[in-house]
């Protein structure tokens, strides 16, 4: 009997508040890629069951299903936890780091790839508190040489920028090449 109360004790210390926010979602997303498998792959006639393109992803997603379902109904039989909801807008909380790889995807082919790659680690490092001039000049020589590692020693073809067109020749050209 011990042993069954230091589980649940363990259960209980670990447990997050938002899970069956979690079960539920990966219930639903895993039943309707399920519901999607004969429209999206294909089934060949007289090929083996394991050789068929549909058998794999079928196997795969049918046991997500099947997990998702043991998952909500274990979260739904456990006792409820305070902090559901705040768990939850703290998930979306975390979007907001997508959204800012998205600005710097869109701004690296109008203000080039050093230039945004130092601005945007600026801005990051300032966007998670830190406020020493120390550590935001650590982050823009970061970026620096994040910037020439790529270009210059891997040799990475990335965009130049729409800003360098309004350059003199001879940096544009160097800029192009280097930065």
């Amino acid at each position: 009997m011990t042993r069954v109360k230091t589980l649940q004790t363990l259960f209980k210390r670990y447990r997050r508040p938002g899970d069956i926010v979690f079960a539920w979602f990966a219930l639903v997303v895993s039943v309707f890629l399920l519901s999607q498998i004969a429209s999206e792959t294909a089934w060949r006639p007289g090929s083996k069951l394991v050789a068929q393109p549909r058998f794999w992803p079928a196997v795969a997603l049918g046991a997500m299903a099947i997990f998702a379902a043991f998952h909500l109904l274990g979260s739904a039989m456990s006792e409820r936890i305070d902090g559901r909801w705040r768990e939850v807008l703290l998930w979306f909380a975390s979007l907001e780091y997508a959204a800012w790889f998205i600005a710097y995807a869109l701004a690296v082919p109008y203000s080039g790839y050093l230039l945004t790659t130092i601005v945007f680690a600026i801005v990051l490092t300032l966007r998670v508190g830190y406020r020493k001039t120390s550590i935001i000049v650590g982050a823009a020589v970061t970026a620096l040489l994040i910037v020439l590692l790529f270009k210059t020693f891997l040799k990475v073809n990335l965009p130049s920028g729409l800003i360098y067109e309004v350059l003199p020749a001879g940096l544009r050209q160097f800029m192009l090449t280097y930065f």
